[in-house]
């Protein structure tokens, strides 16, 4: 009560007329915009930061697209501007700012939003946005993790009815300043790879398959999975080494259809709206790189995604293809047409009971930083692995290992380490399952 009394006497004092939420628009002239409280982060030591990435690289870690940078704002301090909009809508506002950023990102580490709530981001310039998130993106774990948006100054948006101040909780507690990759410009990837769709013969299985963000920070690939009950859970895996823990699984933020529209195209599609947030962590298996997550919610119908069959028997692949995101850049496909080798991680020699599945060098396309987690799938357009890692390259005819779905799929024999836990919950023993549209599983919503 005491809030909302403080709150309304400061609100009393500007009453403007009220925009319906449906219809906003992320466009403010310059004077509105510096009617909005600026508030500047912290700066960026880039000299530190490409000494990390430096380090990184070289142990071939996963790469780093964005600096975390510490804060703490709530609507309930100093930060931000409240007004009173006609129809008793209250509206806060502030603009978050940090130069020369290619794009920013939120960690809120209190998020609840009341009936009839939103949040908004968008660049000051109106032209990127993200959300309105409501109360359809409350969750357990409190936290709301948004997607990278380009631009170095962003604007944050609430709009709530006043008798439900009271019961909005929302604090951030970092924001990532971006310096690579989301909102770069320019070639991100190599020269040498193919876009998805160039290669009609694989659009179902290239709809699994996401950029993934981890922490704020990093960047992978991964893939939406089927499950023996073909209830539409959304069963998600990418690479142990990308860093997703039981405690960091909220910041996982999943980019659907970034990808070409077209063979020959070049804008992207879809990829910078059609996102989703937050996960928990069902599995991890590290010997073989496998981590398996499920989504907070069901991937929106809208977003036309397939869940990926899968293979765990012990057959060598005789030709394969990996879909991925290389350096956060749109889908690619990439062919290798001759039989795949069960090795150690990092082995060159045949080894029955290796956990990794070798590709001698590719044919077509390539891997780089950011495929990591990228699915493998054999000729029967089932996946039998997912990218580790290794050294190919464009230009640079090299291996890779994908940790092997077989291996992953019996873990060490106990819950957590396993996928035949969350992957034949029916237990029916089955060895292949083929993937499945979607649409035939509704979007849960």
């Amino acid at each position: 009560m005491f809030r909302r009394f403080i709150l309304l006497a400061l609100l009393l004092t500007v009453f403007l007329p009220a925009r319906p939420a449906s219809a906003q628009k992320a466009e403010f002239s310059v004077r509105e915009l510096e009617s909005i409280e600026r508030y500047e982060l912290p700066a960026v030591d880039m000299q530190r930061i490409r000494l990390d990435d430096e380090r990184r690289a070289a142990s071939g870690r996963v790469p780093h697209y964005a600096a975390p940078l510490e804060t703490r704002v709530t609507p309930w301090d100093d930060h931000g501007n409240w007004t009173l909009l006609a129809g008793g809508v209250a509206r806060w506002q502030l603009r978050l700012a940090s130069p020369g950023a290619l794009s920013l990102s939120l960690a809120l580490s209190r998020y609840r939003m009341p009936a009839g709530g939103s949040l908004l981001l968008f660049s000051a310039d109106g032209r990127h946005r993200a959300g309105p998130f409501s109360e359809r993106d409350n969750e357990d774990h409190g936290q709301l993790w948004t997607p990278p948006i380009a631009t170095d100054e962003l604007v944050l948006e609430i709009l709530l009815p006043v008798d439900q101040l009271d019961d909005l909780e929302l604090e951030l507690a970092r924001a990532y300043h971006g310096y690579a990759g989301f909102g770069e410009t320019g070639a991100k990837s190599g020269d040498c790879h193919r876009d998805v769709a160039c290669v009609e013969s694989w659009v179902d299985q290239a709809r699994s398959v996401a950029l993934v963000s981890v922490g704020g920070v990093r960047y992978c690939t991964g893939f939406l999975v089927n499950n023996t009950s073909l209830d539409g859970t959304p069963y998600f895996i990418t690479a142990s080494h990308c860093g997703i823990t039981e405690h960091n699984a909220p910041s996982v933020v999943v980019f659907w259809n970034h990808e070409r529209g077209g063979c020959g195209e070049q804008a992207p599609a879809k990829g910078e709206s059609q996102f989703q947030t937050g996960a928990i962590l069902r599995a991890s298996h590290p010997s073989s790189d496998t981590v398996l997550l499920e989504l907070d919610d069901r991937p929106d119908a809208a977003f036309g995604v397939y869940y990926a069959g899968w293979d765990r028997s012990l057959v060598d692949p005789a030709r394969t293809i990996v879909i991925h995101h290389p350096n956060t850049d749109v889908k690619r496909i990439s062919f290798d047409f001759d039989r795949a080798m069960t090795t150690s991680h990092l082995g060159h020699e045949p080894n029955a009971g290796g956990d990794h599945i070798r590709i001698g060098e590719w044919d077509l396309g390539s891997t780089e930083g950011g495929s990591s987690g990228a699915p493998l799938f054999n000729r029967d357009k089932r996946v039998v692995g997912q990218l580790h890692g290794g050294w190919a390259a464009c230009g640079d005819a090299q291996p890779d290992w994908f940790g092997r779905f077989s291996s992953a799929w019996t873990g060490r024999g106990r819950a957590g380490f396993r996928l035949s836990d969350w992957l034949d919950p029916l237990d029916t023993g089955a060895v292949t399952l083929d993937g499945i549209d979607g649409v035939e599983v509704g979007d849960g919503q």
